[in-house]
């Protein structure tokens, strides 16, 4: 059963403790959270009510009724300042608002339930649904001929929606029960190279994409710098770890194109 907040507030404890216990449940993935990251610089209280404490409400939960849980987190819990793939047990040191509600969330989780959760971070997402970045390139190189400016001085691993909701529902279905997974696609990239990637397979001028640093484009919150993931915990399951970013990347954009094609 999908839910939307509209069908459960997370953040009111007596909601959450009742809906799960009435429904029983043997798996429950929390997706929620607050993800507008330069909004949370301004409305961390309010952010931490999904992030932090409504992750923890639903470890309780699923405590109370035995399920198995799996919590969606971010690379922003890690401050980004490295030249290593971080490690599932690398020290947190979030740099933003956004990151230090994951990062707690985190937290609560493993102390309300250690015995029967699971913390899957994830990262650069993309899909045919909703505004992402993939979407983004995609219109710009279909949609015209002039020059795209793209962030080159990050590093991180664009990783499918549908990849990640895949690996999601490996790890639920495995015999694994408790541990801090990444759920990225492998490999890594720069922004720059995301959007050439996306101007290659819509074969589209790679010209066109031209590399800037982060200092052109100013935001409120910190990025990570290096967001690259390690994903040597999935040796410790039967799960493999998700494929090469490009490879997802190309089976993803016939859809990308599709949806941006119907949405005219």
């Amino acid at each position: 059963m999908a839910t939307v907040s509209r069908d459960l507030d997370i953040t009111q404890n007596p909601l959450v403790q009742e809906f799960v216990g009435q429904l029983a449940p043997n798996v429950i993935i929390n997706c929620a959270a607050w993800t507008d990251v330069d909004g949370v610089e301004s409305n961390e209280e309010l952010a931490a009510r999904v992030n932090s404490d409504g992750a923890e409400n639903l470890a309780i939960a699923a405590k109370n009724c035995g399920a198995k849980l799996i919590h969606v987190s971010t690379d922003y819990v890690f401050s980004g300042n490295t030249h290593e793939p971080w490690l599932e047990n690398s020290l947190k040191n979030p740099e933003s608002s956004y990151g230090r509600t994951k990062a707690d969330g985190e937290d609560r989780v493993l102390r309300a339930y250690p015995e029967n959760s699971m913390i899957i971070r994830t990262a650069w997402l993309y899909s045919p649904w909703g505004k992402n970045f993939a979407k983004t390139m995609t219109r710009l190189a279909l949609d015209g001929k002039s020059e795209v400016r793209v962030v080159n001085d990050q590093n991180g691993q664009p990783t499918s929606a549908t990849d990640l909701a895949n690996q999601i529902v490996s790890l639920a279905l495995s015999q694994t029960t408790s541990g801090i997974f990444h759920g990225t696609n492998s490999g890594e990239a720069t922004w720059f190279d995301f959007a050439q990637e996306v101007f290659k397979l819509v074969d589209k001028d790679l010209n066109r994409v031209l590399p800037v640093s982060s200092e052109e484009y100013p935001q409120k919150a910190n990025r990570p710098s290096f967001s690259v993931l390690s994903h040597d915990a999935w040796k410790k399951t039967t799960v493999e770890p998700m494929r090469d970013w490009r490879h997802a990347l190309a089976d993803a954009m016939p859809e990308i194109v599709s949806a941006l094609k119907t949405l005219g």
